[in-house]
């Protein structure tokens, strides 16, 4: 039988929810690699449908990412099969299905049952062995990258971000509370007078209508914040060059946050509440700055936008983390270590 990987995601591409850009940047990895997978949505293709086509494929592994939306499906399909499952977990799940009433059992019986488990980052690894200390040998650490797929020149949003007189602030996330978007508004506000034509600019879809409503409210009466929609992933490497700062203001992460190891990896200065996921990332006051009250938020934010040699600064040295220490090869090499060791037809050469 042909070695051959299913991958199965809450989400995948064309939608620009961060488990939907992790999973596509390691699907074209792994085909670059010459690993023959394919990618199933469950949100767009119905349950019995996902299980009749991988029934059909017949993979050799299974890798689910995100425990308690799709592990129970894909525990399902490898127990079939009887082939190995490898379950990726997200910041939902380390930090609050595993722990939630109602869910923990559901992801508990996912790991537990799980041939192999990554995670983005050693906290999460903790956490999780802290609940489960029986799984500690089967996890592993594989950090995530940032790759960019070829911009969009002919977006007139980003054109014209770059002739703004600025400063420039994003904030990139899905617009639900774990991502806490209404944060930075009022710091914020008591840094007009000093930086007249500051702009802060949301980007990413509305994944909780109530929050969302609550945003656009709050922005009314703020024209110098707008929301702009979700973005499609090819779009966001122009915004982010056309931006000054990138925002960070979540409660939790899945170990490392997607906009984060972006913005790094594009040498821009992030501002980030001070949380395990951001942790891993940015070295508060080396490649970027750390936050945790709202007075500490405004008076870095204002250190950030005043100085562009400080940003220049902040923002060089964490391009140059994330080119030492979570590259696109890094990643797959992780991902093809923990297959190889379930099926050594997947095994790199």
């Amino acid at each position: 039988m042909a070695a051959r990987v299913a991958l199965i995601s809450p989400f995948a591409s064309p939608s620009v929810r961060g488990n939907a850009v992790t999973v596509e940047r390691i699907a074209r990895g792994l085909r670059a690699r010459g690993v023959e997978l394919r990618v199933w949505d469950v949100s767009a293709v119905p349950e019995p449908s996902v299980e009749h086509q991988v029934a059909q494929y017949a993979p050799t592994l299974i890798h689910a990412f995100h425990a308690f939306r799709t592990g129970p499906l894909a525990l399902r399909l490898a127990r079939r099969a009887e082939i190995p499952l490898v379950v990726t977990i997200t910041g939902t799940d380390a930090n609050h299905d595993l722990f939630d009433p109602e869910r923990a059992a559901v992801v508990r019986r996912v790991l537990e049952g799980a041939a192999s488990i990554t995670v983005f980052d050693p906290s999460i690894m903790a956490r999780i062995t802290q609940a489960l200390p029986d799984v500690a040998a089967r996890i592993a650490v594989v950090p995530q990258s940032a790759v960019f797929e070829d911009g969009d020149a002919a977006w007139p949003t980003a054109a014209a971000l770059t002739r703004a007189p600025g400063p420039i602030l994003l904030f990139s996330a899905g617009i639900r509370p774990v991502k806490n978007p209404r944060f930075p508004l009022a710091p914020l506000d008591g840094l007009i007078a000093t930086y007249p034509t500051l702009q802060l600019l949301y980007a990413g879809p509305i994944l909780d209508p109530p929050e969302g409503e609550a945003l656009l409210r709050a922005l009314q009466g703020r024209p110098w914040a707008r929301y702009l929609g979700a973005i499609p992933h090819p779009r966001m490497r122009g915004l982010l060059e056309a931006s000054d700062v990138a925002l960070n203001c979540s409660v939790s992460e899945g170990g490392m946050a997607n906009s984060v190891l972006e913005a790094l990896a594009l040498g821009r200065a992030v501002l980030a509440s001070n949380i395990e996921g951001n942790r891993s990332l940015v070295e508060d006051g080396v490649t970027g700055f750390l936050f945790d009250t709202p007075e500490e938020f405004a008076a870095k934010c204002d250190r950030l936008l005043g100085d562009p040699a400080l940003r220049d600064r902040l923002g060089k040295a964490g391009r140059e983390r994330v080119n030492a220490r979570f590259t696109p090869g890094q990643e797959l090499d992780g991902y093809l270590a923990v297959y190889g060791r379930l099926d050594p037809a997947l095994r790199p050469a």
